[in-house]
């Protein structure tokens, strides 16, 4: 069975920050899956905001380098994305996905997700 919860979003000022979290159930263990968010505003193809591999390694998209950091709990099974600095343009519903390979920030390779997180930022 394998499920992933996220929470945290959220609205805030322009400047503000945020802490996402993801919650996961996996077939296997946890810390062995690459976990990564990706995001998606209206009428905008998903895109990679970060990602985590298994041994902790971090990728990040430009637009966000310098203000968000990921993180992983392996023993909480749950991945973090801490959000500061925020602009009007991150903007969206933020998704965590995990795969046993890391596809970085390529969204397409990942084969499973969660539900979704609103953030709005004004």
């Amino acid at each position: 069975h394998v499920q992933q919860v996220e929470s945290g979003g959220g609205s805030v000022p322009a400047g503000g920050s945020l802490t996402l979290s993801c919650k996961a159930s996996f077939d296997r263990p946890y810390g062995q899956y690459c976990m990564a968010w990706f995001r998606q505003a209206p009428g905008k193809e998903r895109e990679g905001v970060a990602s985590i591999g298994s041994v902790g390694t971090t990728k990040y998209a430009d637009s966000v380098k310098g203000r968000f950091a990921i993180s992983r709990d392996n023993a909480k099974n749950t991945l973090y994305l801490q959000m500061n600095s925020l602009k009007p343009e991150d903007t969206a519903m933020y998704y965590c996905a995990a795969d046993e390979y890391n596809h970085g920030l390529a969204w397409r390779q990942y084969q499973h997700w969660g539900q979704g997180t609103q953030v709005t930022v004004s």
